[in-house]
């Protein structure tokens, strides 16, 4: 059997460049994560300082970097050179060899299909490094999350909810799944 995973390759497509992040990332990825739109259907609060931002890209994705298996990317706009938004396979089994796709972007990208091909770029990256199959959710009130998992062959499972926290609320979510091996 092939070796499970990889720890965040580097991948490009037409328009970006998913990448690990780097320590100066951080102004770019408080612009996301203190965004109160972006962070709207995502179960955390907003950041309110740079700090918080700073904490969370060192005691958490620096951390994940390393891991044996970890995929934590940012997406940078080739055309700028800008980082737009983060992306991620989490909560990986490596035993089932699966995980679950996360991302954000930036308000002022929305609706130009990025997320559609960076999601579709890393789900070609999980299935050569041989993951069975991957799942993502979305709030039932945020369809266009719903629409990005569409478009990259994710097919709907079911519906359920979920108390969040910290915000301390219930939503109801969608499943979405899409299988990488027969």
């Amino acid at each position: 059997m092939m070796k499970f995973g990889s720890n965040t390759p580097r991948i490009e497509t037409e328009r970006l460049i998913l990448r690990r992040f780097e320590e100066d990332d951080c102004e770019a990825l408080f612009r996301i994560m203190s965004d109160i739109a972006v962070n709207r259907f995502l179960p955390w609060f907003p950041h309110r300082s740079i700090e918080e931002t700073r904490e969370y890209l060192f005691g958490t994705i620096f951390a994940d970097y390393q891991k044996e298996v970890a995929y934590r990317y940012a997406l940078v706009m080739r055309s700028e050179n800008k980082v737009a938004g983060y992306l991620s396979c989490l909560g990986i089994d490596e035993k089932e060899r699966c995980g679950d796709i996360g991302y954000g972007l930036l308000r002022e990208d929305w609706g130009k299909g990025l997320m559609t091909e960076a999601v579709g770029a890393l789900i070609a990256q999980l299935k050569r490094d041989g993951f069975r199959y991957v799942t993502a959710t979305h709030d039932v009130n945020n369809p266009a999350s719903g629409r990005v998992m569409q478009k990259c062959g994710m097919r709907y499972v079911r519906t359920y909810p979920e108390f969040w926290q910290p915000k301390g609320i219930w939503t109801r979510f969608l499943l979405y799944r899409i299988d990488l091996q027969a």
